[in-house]
């Protein structure tokens, strides 16, 4: 397991990504969470197996590329703050 941090930039807040974010993440099997920043960004946290993260954010890129004008992801060692469920969640 491995835990994703992306950061999403562009025009990605008020066009409804985190809600589309949730709703892709639904089609994998990973946890977390998406965000607003207040620099405009939006951070994206997930846990999982590399494959099903990858696939989420290249999902993610194609659903919402015309909003999306970079992202950046760090990669680290999952931390199990999520347990055991595959749940993904819009924090305010």
């Amino acid at each position: 397991m491995i835990r994703y941090t992306v950061y999403f930039g562009g025009r990605v807040q008020g066009v409804g990504f985190r809600y589309t974010a949730r709703r892709i993440a639904s089609g994998f099997e990973v946890a977390g969470y998406v965000q607003n920043l207040p620099d405009g960004r939006v951070r994206l946290i997930g846990e999982g197996e590399k494959d099903q993260l990858k696939a989420l954010v290249d999902a993610i890129c194609q659903d919402m590329m015309g909003y999306i004008e970079q992202h950046s992801i760090e990669i680290s060692g999952a931390t199990g703050e999520f347990g055991a469920s595959d749940t993904f969640d819009i924090r305010l």
